[in-house]
């Protein structure tokens, strides 16, 4: 199973660069009201978003690798190594966006990168 590791990190890598594009597309939208009158005006500037359209294409090719993923492997050996996009995504959120990650979410990323290694190591 874990010859099938960088197909299943490539499906966890797509969809945390999706999660990014699309908060780099909101962050150039700004915040906004969900109301009637803002669908149209709103809904066409995320529509036209370039970033949002990246994360949506990384969402779609990273469903594509995971089904491949999840052809050849458990499910309850792939679908934990899920969370390394929580790690990926955490860091890249300070790099990328000045994200503050205080002790608590530092602890948290330990913990999920223990689990990680723990379900690797049961294949």
């Amino acid at each position: 199973m874990n010859r099938y590791l960088p197909l299943i990190l490539l499906g966890v890598l797509l969809n945390a660069a999706a999660q990014l594009s699309l908060k780099q597309g909101m962050r150039t939208i700004g915040h906004f009201a969900f109301s009637l009158e803002n669908i149209f005006p709103i809904g066409a500037r995320v529509i036209l978003n370039p970033f949002v359209f990246a994360g949506l294409v990384c969402y779609v090719i990273s469903v594509i690798v995971w089904l491949m993923a999840l052809s050849r492997v458990e499910v309850s050996y792939a679908y934990p190594l899920l969370s390394v996009g929580y790690i990926v995504t955490a860091f890249a959120g300070q790099f990328f966006f000045q994200e503050a990650l205080g002790p608590m979410r530092w602890a948290g990323i330990l913990i999920i990168c223990i689990g990680v290694f723990l379900v690797t190591r049961s294949a």
